[in-house]
């Protein structure tokens, strides 16, 4: 049994930034704002915040294939630094994720070896090719949480539509990465003056739009939930609203990075920078927070994407895409707490309380009968980040050198601790 006292509570369902304290027993949150029970071992928070643990959609680990990137002890480990207590992982591994067999096996290996909780979304299509659809009632019965390809956008609209439809029969989530696939193709920016000038092969914002538009027609012709796991441009915000306001079953969710970093931050050619969808202009980047301030925009994720060296050491237009962020989440999303752009709570409400709601998870939360996944932190500890220090096995993150603030203290998994700061 755990008691918590002298918190600062940031519980995102009441959207509450108060003091108080918190007790936990049997893995679960047994009580609010009372006094320590008879044997409590005792945590002086000494005024630090207490929120529920991130839940971070669209994690990609290297088991199976790619170890040498990323395993679930080092993505396990790295999360539970960052205060993320569930890790929602996607299919895009060698081989994909897209039979039950393979599922079980993940989902095994996860268990035993990461601190945290790990659960796995599965393939739409088998082998992400667009093509033929997966077994979906299998894969749901053997553990899927939601079915995508991931950045493989499927240009075979019948047999997408197909899919959706049979997602939709057995009450599935689908995950899409809205993009068009022939505009797309072979980007390593944005497009416009800066693209120009460095000579960079660039997609206009229009791609996310009509990769969108394509989407939200699926969705009203076969009825299914759909989650867009990056809406980046503020050229697609009006069609997520019309969607959400047509009463589509539709959510959406941004990066870290596309919040806190712009396509200036690509500077001579920083291969940390080339993300998948690249990183947007500085007025995209506002309209984004705003979405996220406003809920337009439901959920923001990490979308850690792990990169060896050697991916990563290479001309810019050559190099892999992605960037680490489990550990980076928290203190990067600070920033916007900083610049005043979104209180803690309304944070917590997009990195914990929505993506848990959406995936029918009772994390995310601080009421009683809660699962007892917890961060405890400093949202103003300054400190600079060294990539070297990072447990993911990859360090390639944009942040290496930066000035951030907000650390992790201690994070905690059905009441158990998983991570405690040692200094």
């Amino acid at each position: 049994m755990l008691h918590f006292t002298n918190a600062r509570l940031i519980d995102p369902e009441t959207g509450t930034d108060a003091p108080g304290s918190l007790t936990v027993a049997e893995g679960m949150i047994a009580a609010r704002d009372g006094t320590a029970p008879q044997g409590a071992r005792v945590i002086d928070c000494s005024g630090k915040c207490l929120a529920p643990g991130i839940v971070d959609i669209g994690v990609k680990v290297g088991e199976p294939g790619e170890r040498h990137r990323e395993s679930f002890r080092s993505a396990g480990l790295a999360a539970a630094a960052g205060g993320v207590t569930t890790i929602i992982c996607r299919p895009d591994t060698s081989p994909a994720i897209d039979t039950p067999e393979v599922l079980e096996f993940v989902t095994r290996r996860a268990r035993e070896a990461s601190p945290v909780r790990i659960r796995h979304m599965a393939a739409l299509t088998k082998a992400r090719q667009g093509q033929e659809m997966t077994e979906i009632g299998f894969l749901l019965d053997a553990g899927a949480i939601a079915f995508t390809d991931a950045d493989a956008v499927g240009t075979n609209t019948k047999s997408l539509a197909r899919a959706y439809t049979y997602a939709r029969s057995l009450g599935a989530l689908i995950v899409g990465h809205p993009q068009e696939p022939g505009l797309s193709k072979g980007a390593a920016v944005t497009s416009g003056k800066f693209a120009s000038l460095r000579g960079l092969p660039g997609v206009h914002p229009m791609a996310e739009r009509m990769g969108f538009d394509r989407d939200m027609a699926l969705v009203e012709m076969t009825g299914v939930a759909y989650h867009a796991d990056q809406v980046t441009t503020a050229r697609t915000l009006p069609a997520l609203e019309r969607a959400k306001a047509n009463g589509l079953n539709v959510t959406a969710g941004v990066s870290i990075h596309h919040l806190t970093l712009n396509e200036l931050d690509v500077g001579d050619y920083r291969t940390f920078f080339k993300l998948t969808p690249p990183l947007r202009s500085e007025d995209d980047r506002i309209a984004m927070v705003q979405a996220v301030a406003e809920g337009l925009i439901d959920i923001i994720c990490s979308m850690h994407t792990p990169a060896d060296e050697e991916s990563k050491r290479l001309p810019f237009e050559e190099a892999a895409s992605g960037a680490v962020a489990l550990e980076t989440f928290l203190p990067a999303a600070m920033a916007l707490y900083h610049a005043g752009a979104m209180d803690l709570p309304g944070l917590w409400r997009a990195m914990a309380l929505n993506p848990a709601r959406r995936l029918g998870l009772p994390q995310g939360r601080l009421a009683i009968g809660a699962p007892a996944d917890l961060v405890l932190f400093d949202p103003d500890a300054p400190f600079v980040l060294d990539r070297s220090s990072l447990r993911s096995k990859s360090k390639n993150t944009p942040f290496d050198g930066r000035r951030m603030e907000g650390k992790v203290w201690a994070t905690f998994v059905a009441g158990e601790q998983v991570f405690g700061h040692e200094g």
